[in-house]
């Protein structure tokens, strides 16, 4: 990526992001064109190949700038100094949807982006998000002690469930001709309560 991205004015470079994050949220990566993306941005086909040399390129300082973007915002939200799993799962969940209501294109193309199967962008896409659906690298941050939970439950497995149900639900509000974050941040507050008195170990 040619550096002279980050010296355009923030609205500049605000836009061609917006405009790239609408572009791969239509259509999958192979079939979101880098001149339709341009014309969302207000520039020529040119211009955005002398800031990212391909789509590819593009796409993967997409993907980047949106984990880091969420993640800065659950530092922000100080989600990870809750002493309740339960409670950093759902913190974390209700940034997203704040998200979504700031950048509703970058949250869809989040989740396209998991689920985004060319080959070429596959093994970027599981180092830059994958680490979030990893049991292994957070079950430390996400405090998922084992005496916390009901006796014998396999944390992962339950980790594993919580995360792709999820996504599941938010994917399937995310297709909707409209988007109403408020409804999905209550139906969210009650699966985790659910989530909550299945899996916690009784006093």
């Amino acid at each position: 990526m040619n550096d002279s991205f980050f010296r355009l004015p923030d609205d500049k470079r605000d836009k061609i992001i917006g405009a790239g994050y609408r572009v791969f949220s239509r259509y999958s990566y192979k079939n979101s064109p880098m001149s339709e993306i341009a014309a969302e941005a207000g520039i020529s086909k040119s211009l955005l190949f002398y800031y990212f040399k391909n789509k590819k390129e593009l796409y993967l300082f997409l993907c980047s700038y949106s984990t880091e973007l969420t993640e800065r915002e659950m530092i922000r939200q100080k989600c990870y100094e809750k002493e309740d799993f339960f409670d950093i799962f759902l913190s974390g969940l209700k940034v997203k949807v704040q998200l979504m209501r700031q950048y509703p294109d970058l949250s869809l193309f989040q989740l396209k982006a998991y689920y985004e199967r060319d080959k070429s962008l596959r093994p970027e896409i599981n180092r830059l998000i994958g680490k979030y659906s990893e049991f292994g690298s957070r079950s430390e941050i996400l405090k998922l002690d084992k005496d916390r939970f009901i006796e014998g439950l396999d944390l992962e497995m339950m980790y594993t469930d919580m995360f792709l149900a999820s996504q599941g639900y938010l994917w399937e509000k995310l297709q909707g001709d409209s988007i109403d974050p408020d409804a999905m941040e209550r139906d969210l507050v009650k699966l985790i309560g659910f989530w909550r008195q299945l899996y916690s170990r009784k006093a």
